[in-house]
């Protein structure tokens, strides 16, 4: 373990471990903390109480504020019912393209900040370097903020936060927010020649469906804000991708579950679409209520993630745009921690290695040239950390 590996050494281990969001994520974070051990590095951790799922923090360099913060998360989506033609949890290197699940998505830029933490402990940096990783992102960043809450008076606050999503190593400003809800309607069963006195849970939901439809339409028709016009869409959207219901075709559904997703451009109250959703799910509830009364809507929020806001001379978008060169604006429309970075007092910015059209497909990969620029960034950040 004293071995200092290499960023693709590492990036090999790191996919080894199936790091599904369903899964837990202990071995990885186990290794990846012994790792660190063996180099003279200390960790800590954030233990989720309700499920098998740990968050790791480490700081290099002297023990003082102002630390440039690597973050990056450790889950991946699942591969089932992906035609992969290698293992995906194998790192197979093939026409100039690393393959794996995580390669791009974002197990590479968590091997180059690993690799860059132990180099920044080696060299003695003058400023330090701290690396958060981070789980359940992918099921909507609940894995960061007690992470970031869990560093606060732990290891020195650091000041500049770069997000290592892949963004093939370009100056992210700015991404939508996003708040979403799980939403079970509970009807009531009868036979659908006698549908008029029972309530179909599912058509009953198609409404807020509808309602959602309808929400779409009217932001792509409005005038974008100034803000709004740098994202692609420049709107707010709405959005159900799964739902699932019903027992038979003659019989009114009873059951009907799906999750309302809100994609929120900055400088709109993403709580506003929120209460939108839920006034209307009131709505819907009278109806069914007025047929059966014991019918009901059940929701709870699935996830709540704050906006990436542009910022004015950001301390983490100048450290990015002088080791890169890249001066254009950039911005996206997923999701990151890096707004929840921002909401606790850090500069914020996302830059990382790989292509985000590659995420979460069937033989993802990451091509071997940006790994090796993402690899560079990190020599030239560490080389500033020295000055």
């Amino acid at each position: 373990m004293t071995e200092r590996l290499t960023p693709l050494e590492l990036m090999t281990k790191l996919i080894s471990f199936p790091t599904v969001s369903r899964d837990t994520n202990i071995p990885l974070i186990d290794w990846v903390a012994e790792y660190l051990a063996a180099h003279g590095i200390e960790s800590h951790r954030y233990i989720d109480p309700d499920q098998p799922k740990h968050a790791l923090f480490a700081h290099a360099g002297p023990w003082e504020e102002g630390a440039v913060v690597l973050s990056g998360h450790t889950d991946v989506v699942p591969v089932d019912g992906q035609a992969w033609d290698t293992d995906p949890f194998t790192v197979t290197e093939k026409d100039g393209r690393y393959y794996g699940r995580g390669t791009c998505d974002m197990k590479g830029f968590d091997a180059l900040a690993i690799w860059a933490l132990v180099e920044a402990h080696y060299a003695e940096v003058k400023r330090p370097l701290q690396i958060a990783l981070s789980f359940d992102e992918e099921i909507g960043c609940t894995g960061a903020p007690p992470m970031i809450q869990a560093m606060q008076g732990v290891v020195p606050k650091g000041s500049a936060v770069i997000v290592g999503e892949p963004s093939t190593m370009q100056a992210v400003t700015g991404h939508k927010g996003g708040i979403g809800f799980n939403t079970h309607l509970v009807g009531f069963e009868v036979h659908s020649s006698l549908l008029h006195t029972g309530v179909n849970a599912i058509m009953a939901g198609a409404k807020l469906i509808e309602w959602a439809n309808d929400v779409n339409s009217d932001n792509m028709a409005a005038k974008p804000t100034e803000t709004a016009a740098m994202f692609d869409p420049p709107f707010t959207t709405a959005h159900v991708g799964v739902i699932e219901g019903g027992t038979a075709h003659n019989i009114t559904a009873k059951d009907c579950k799906f999750a309302m997703d809100f994609r929120v451009v900055p400088g709109e109250d993403k709580d506003k679409w929120g209460t939108a959703y839920l006034k209307k799910v009131r709505e819907v509830e009278k109806q069914m209520q007025d047929v059966v009364p014991e019918t009901y809507i059940e929701t709870s929020t699935r996830f709540d993630v704050p906006a990436l806001q542009p910022e004015k001379d950001g301390e983490a978008e100048q450290i990015v745009r002088q080791i890169t060169g890249d001066n254009a604006s950039h911005k996206v429309s997923y999701g990151t921690e890096a707004g929840q970075f921002q909401e606790a007092g850090y500069s914020a910015v996302i830059c990382g290695p790989g292509d985000i059209a590659q995420a979460h497909q069937p033989n993802e990969f990451i091509d071997v040239a940006q790994f090796e620029a993402g690899h560079d960034f990190m020599r030239r950040l560490l080389t500033r950390l020295q000055g």
